[in-house]
């Protein structure tokens, strides 16, 4: 378990807040990933975890053993902090050979050679790595030396283990190959683990919670589902993939399932409440994922949220299409089935199902905090189709 409260991390003399009130909890055995920008704080939140950076104020607990309180002055030292760590450089030494690298940390401590010899083996069979022991450093691969890394973390039998965007200069075909052994291995441990990246497919695919991140707070925390499906604030719903926001006016509840409906440039829609209490009779936000809008050459049979539209663009993808679509002149972003073979200017029907709209919380400044605006009557931005 790792337990991080009131954790504030200062810079030049106090005048860059980096880390701003962090507080989360990284249960037992499970993989919590900081998310977010770069600058937003989440290598600053994961090292001072290390003992790397040392807080300016707060608390932090590593299987309930207390190794930073700000407040009682305890400040344990990286080493005596029984967690294992992989840097994104991966931090391998050329002069050494795979098995050096990875006993480095045992032979520091001082362990026996034997010992030393069946904990490496034991590392390096667990990263599929144990036919290249005698190998030198210089002449892996990036995966290879990414698992090297990840060998050598665990190689002392950490408590915790802590992962700084391990995968970022590795390709794209060898990163999901990657994120998927490490989630395995990961789960084969029952190892507690705190991951940092920036890229939100990963994230996603191998957490148990993510924790958003912007100027230096949590915005949101919570499953990679829920955070996908139901994001607490616009900054989230545009950063995790990819997502329609679109205005909605005139809020009022509709006539049934407990939905709200209002005015938007497309015409009237149905929508759900966010978690929190949606307003009636003002405005908000609603999120619809690209793959929730359903295009189709016949009209649907639903009396709600179907209207007319006009295919503007379409880029093949392979598993699917990437459509704009024009909307009583609002522009929609959809992904459509490879088979339907849409073609630039042909007249379709669109259709988002009201249990697949959902409405965001008014964090309609668009500063990126993720904060609701200290005037809930702020006007709401034209809607927007984007990527993260």
């Amino acid at each position: 378990m790792i337990r991080v409260t009131g954790l504030v991390k200062e810079f030049a003399g106090g005048s860059v807040r980096a880390v701003d009130e962090v507080s989360f909890e990284v249960p037992t055995g499970e993989l919590v990933t900081l998310l977010g920008p770069s600058g937003c704080g989440k290598t600053t939140s994961l090292r001072c975890v290390a003992g790397l950076e040392e807080p300016t104020y707060g608390r932090i607990e590593i299987d309930d053993r207390v190794v930073f309180d700000a407040a009682r002055n305890i400040a344990v030292p990286p080493n005596k902090r029984r967690i294992g760590m992989v840097f994104q450089s991966y931090a391998i030494w050329p002069h050494m050979t795979v098995f050096g690298n990875v006993a480095y940390p045992l032979r520091t401590a001082k362990m026996k050679k034997r010992e030393i010899h069946e904990r490496v083996m034991a590392s390096l069979e667990l990263v599929g790595l144990a036919d290249l022991a005698p190998r030198g450093a210089p002449n892996l691969s990036g995966g290879q030396q990414q698992r090297v890394a990840l060998a050598r973390a665990l190689v002392a039998e950490p408590e915790v283990l802590l992962l700084d965007e391990p995968l970022s200069n590795l390709d794209a075909k060898l990163r999901e190959q990657m994120r998927q052994e490490i989630r395995e291995i990961q789960q084969r441990l029952g190892i507690t683990t705190l991951y940092v990246t920036h890229d939100q497919i990963e994230a996603l695919a191998i957490s148990d919670i993510v924790g958003v991140m912007s100027g230096g707070k949590i915005v949101d925390f919570g499953s990679p589902e829920r955070i996908y499906r139901a994001p607490k604030s616009r900054f989230v719903a545009q950063f995790i993939g990819v997502a329609n926001v679109i205005a909605v006016n005139d809020v009022r509840p509709a006539s049934e399932n407990g939905s709200l409906q209002g005015a938007t440039q497309m015409g009237s829609m149905s929508f759900h409440p966010d978690e929190a209490a949606t307003p009636t009779g003002g405005q908000t936000a609603v999120l619809v994922r690209l793959e929730d809008v359903e295009v189709s050459r016949e009209r649907p049979t639903a009396d709600r949220n179907v209207w007319r539209g006009r295919v503007i663009s379409v880029l093949f993808l392979g598993t699917h299409l990437d459509c704009i679509l024009d909307v009583n002149g609002h522009r929609l972003r959809a992904q459509a089935a490879r088979r339907t073979k849409l073609e630039v200017g042909e007249e379709v029907w669109v259709q988002i199902r009201p249990d697949h709209a959902t409405a965001l919380c008014d964090d309609v400044a668009g500063d990126g905090t993720g904060a609701r605006p200290a005037k809930p009557t702020q006007t709401v931005p034209s809607a927007v189709a984007g990527a993260a």
